[in-house]
């Protein structure tokens, strides 16, 4: 006959419900310290991968310059620069042979009325495009306003911008107005 005695001065309690809070806590924070750690470690791989390309990179940028160091090394010696040099220069003279000074002046006929004459023209190649700089004589403002029209009218010129206007100093001379002004000239 086995007879239960408590001798306590408390009466016994019951830790079930702390046990079993502490091993679902401790079960959560398992589970979130595995994911943790698995995404830490998906996370230093492709750091190390990156950190591989990024040596592989900084390897290929140091050859290319080396290689640029040896092309300017090349390029600035004496006899490739005057080489060099000198093709451009053959370069602007074929340019300038290569001007369409007749066909500008066929259609500058085309557009100047009566009175009205092209003192002085300065071409320049701009770019893919042909920019002039133009200063014509009038001794009206009626053929200088038929000028600017027929410039604008025409399909040679293009982007007109008016400069400067003035009167010249010698009262003699045949022009009483100096017109200058910048187009684009397409020959087409």
């Amino acid at each position: 006959m086995n007879i239960r005695l408590n001798l306590a001065t408390k009466p016994l309690e019951g830790n079930r419900r702390f046990i079993v809070g502490a091993a679902t806590i401790g079960t959560v924070g398992l589970i979130a310290m595995f994911f943790l750690s698995w995404h830490a470690y998906t996370v230093w791989r492709e750091e190390k991968s990156f950190r591989a390309e990024e040596v592989r990179l900084e390897a290929e940028m140091n050859q290319l310059h080396a290689e640029r160091d040896e092309l300017e090394q090349f390029f600035n010696q004496p006899e490739v620069t005057q080489r060099r040099d000198r093709a451009a220069f053959l370069n602007s003279l074929i340019a300038q042979r290569a001007f369409p000074w007749t066909k500008i002046f066929m259609d500058l006929e085309q557009s100047l009325p009566e009175g009205v004459r092209v003192v002085s023209i300065e071409p320049r190649l701009v770019g893919d495009h042909l920019e002039l700089r133009l200063l014509i004589g009038t001794a009206t403002d009626e053929g200088k306003l038929k000028f600017l029209r027929a410039l604008e009218g025409s399909n040679d010129f293009s982007a007109i911008e008016v400069l400067n206007e003035g009167r010249p100093e010698r009262p003699g001379e045949g022009d009483r107005i100096l017109l200058s002004l910048q187009a684009v000239y397409s020959a087409t």
